[in-house]
């Protein structure tokens, strides 16, 4: 018999206590995952950095254990946790144990807290529940106390005892619960990459970091915050100086919406070797940005674009510049903070806040209007670079869309791609692709090909060297426009002014297997070499995904009586004469265009008895090392090395 859903009023539940975070952790915490158990550690942090930014205690002490434990100390004037006369309850009990419950709520009517990070009453709570254990330590009014929690649960209540501890503060040391979270092994890189940019936007505020795992200690402060990151930032480049600036203001977002107060400051310079913008308001990375990044789109572009016309800068009819082309060349660092904060959610990556961005947008554009004014030499290296960048995108854009036109067509180019001879099927796991040298090999591998399943493409000479040339010039080679026509699947382009130029898409390759074939002599490894340099410039994934191969032409034709035999290495060519019985004859293997079809299936098409070599991807950063230096510009290194390692290729060089 089925069981009838029940609706009456008693199938209605909620979750209390703990449960409302152990159960439903990504509603807090943005994700159930690793990033929301780095979230949970961010919320302990947060209260100790809020008390720092107040003027209590200007060190922390963060500890990340082996188990995958932390500990959080601050020097502060420690977490109140005696009995509470208004609310009827302990404060410990309001902090650790009551969602929505702490000292902050009032922040935009009192001097305590007024620009927190922490305002919604969540976080020390919502990290306790969601913990393994937690046990809290608190020092002031000369009395040591301590609470300790087991998955959500007080365990002993408090206690509170005399202490010759002269320093006040709190220490939080718990273990984040894998009940809650899928993963709790918060790699050493966030707590890094956290304390840093705490550091940054929080002044003089010293962090301390032990990590357990590796026996290091990392230390961060930055005495004058963001001035001193972007001087940082700026340090190998001379192209303008930094410029700081400060302001604070009172607004509302709304008529009928509180006031609210509201500071930032910013540090900006150019420069055309890095670009950087970052956001943050209470502390907290903006990652999505919102208000302030608002504010700074609209501000830059507007007092630059202003600037580009007074100075004559755009040619007749040309289009505005856009923020995408200033922040190619932008190094700017924005710190906010407001009493009253609209963050998208708990997780805090955006704010909402209109006056903000309102405040902020106004004041940038003057400051700007001055700066201008005021730095004629730097301004008008700024609008030489951003018109740059505008056209360099543009003609990106338009090589983009020449690309996608030369790119796209049918799977079958037996009539566009010249000299392509196409194979009968339609299966991708089956297909293959020959690249073959010249007309020659086209001829003798179309003979000696299944053409069921394995397509011809030639190429004419050597093909244009990608590690060189820019995108117009290589998209406008026939060669390599066919070539990537025939693969199918478009191209990967990862540069500062190109990024929208990326096409590629490894679905609509349109074979299982790129063959590249050339003959065993200088010419024909040179021609190999530019083809893999293509492929690994315009299409690195297809090495990554194993889809690449060289097919190993043989060195050596043997004949013995009636029997040919075909020796691929010199060593293979020793081996088998030593077995022969009879008289032998030894000839260097011809060009593939000379060859005959059946030899050419035997030694190179037939997949039982052909040599494929697989183009491994192998270490990554090496490979470009090496492409660069024997195809790239650096002809004195490329000297250097042929006079110390040329000797052990003489072989190679001997081949004809």
């Amino acid at each position: 018999m089925t069981k009838k859903a029940n609706h009456t009023s008693e199938a209605i539940t909620s979750l209390k206590g703990a449960d409302r975070v152990r159960k439903r952790p990504s509603v807090i915490f943005g994700s159930d995952g690793l990033e929301g158990c780095q979230h949970s550690i961010f919320e302990v942090l947060s209260n100790s950095i809020d008390e720092a930014r107040e003027g209590r205690g200007k060190k922390i002490e963060i500890t990340r254990y082996r188990d995958n434990s932390i500990k959080v100390r601050d020097y502060a004037g420690g977490i109140p946790v005696e009995y509470n006369e208004r609310e009827g309850k302990y404060n410990w009990e309001l902090i650790f144990c009551e969602l929505y419950a702490g000292g902050k709520f009032d922040n935009n009517d009192s001097e305590n807290y007024s620009f927190s990070l922490g305002l919604n009453g969540l976080g020390l709570c919502s990290t306790q529940y969601s913990s393994q254990f937690m046990d809290a330590t608190i020092y002031y009014g000369g009395f040591k106390f301590s609470l300790h929690f087991e998955k959500g649960e007080n365990i002993g209540g408090l206690k509170k005892e005399p202490t010759e501890v002269k320093s006040t503060g709190s220490t939080i040391y718990w273990k984040p619960d894998l009940e809650v979270f899928t993963d709790i092994n918060v790699p050493l890189s966030f707590y890094l990459e956290t304390l840093k940019r705490q550091s940054i936007i929080n002044a003089g505020v010293l962090f301390e970091l032990y990590d357990e795992e590796s026996g290091e200690n990392f230390t961060f402060c930055y005495e004058d915050g963001i001035k001193d990151y972007i001087k940082e930032l700026n340090a190998e480049s001379n192209f303008t100086n930094p410029v700081f600036l400060r302001n604070e203001a009172r607004g509302r977002d709304r008529d009928d919406k509180p006031e609210y107060k509201v500071k930032y400051e910013i540090a900006f310079c150019f420069n055309n070797e890095v670009n950087v913008t970052e956001y943050y308001h209470n502390s907290s990375f903006l990652e999505y940005g919102g208000s302030p990044d608002k504010a700074v789109k609209l501000a830059f572009t507007y007092a630059a674009d202003n600037y580009l016309k007074s100075v004559g800068a755009y040619k007749k009819d040309e289009k505005k510049i856009t923020f995408a082309d200033i922040a190619d060349s932008l190094v700017l660092i924005s710190n906010s903070f407001s009493s009253l904060v609209s963050f998208e959610n708990q997780t805090k990556k955006s704010i909402t806040n209109k006056f903000v961005q309102d405040s902020m947008t106004e004041f940038l554009k003057k400051q700007l209007e001055v700066y201008f004014a005021e730095n004629k030499a730097e301004a008008d290296k700024i609008a030489g670079q951003v018109i740059i960048n505008k056209r360099s995108r543009e003609g990106a854009e338009k090589t983009r869309l020449s690309m996608k036109k030369k790119l796209t067509g049918s799977i079958d180019l037996s009539n566009r791609v010249e000299k392509f001879v196409n194979c009968r099927s339609k299966d991708i796991e089956k297909r293959e692709i020959y690249i073959v040298e010249g007309d020659s090999a086209l001829g003798a591998c179309k003979l000696g090909r299944d053409a069921e399943f394995q397509a011809i493409m030639p190429v004419r000479g050597k093909i244009l060297n990608c590690l060189k040339a820019d995108y117009e010039k290589i998209f406008n080679n026939d060669i390599i426009v066919d070539l990537l026509r025939v693969l199918g699947c478009g191209v990967e382009i990862k540069t500062k002014h190109n990024k929208d130029l990326s096409s590629f898409d490894i679905t609509q390759l349109r074979w299982s297997k790129i063959i590249i074939c050339t003959d065993a002599d200088v010419d024909g490894f040179h021609i190999r070499a530019q083809i893999l340099a293509m492929l690994y410039s315009l299409t690195p994934t297809l090495i990554n995904e194993k889809k690449v191969y060289i097919a190993e032409s043989p060195l050596y034709e043997i004949t013995s009586g009636k029997k040919t035999y075909f020796a691929y290495t010199d060593a293979e060519k020793n081996q088998i004469t030593a077995r022969l019985d009879k008289k032998f004859k030894i000839q260097r293997s011809k060009g593939l265009g000379e060859n005959e079809p059946d030899m050419m299936w035997q030694t190179t098409m037939c997949p039982d008895t052909r040599r494929l070599i697989l183009v491994q991807p192998g270490d990554i950063k090496k490979t470009q090392e090496t492409f660069e230096l024997l195809l790239g510009e650096n002809l004195k290194g490329r000297k250097e090395f042929i006079e110390e390692f040329g000797h052990k290729y003489i072989d190679l060089s001997a081949v004809v």
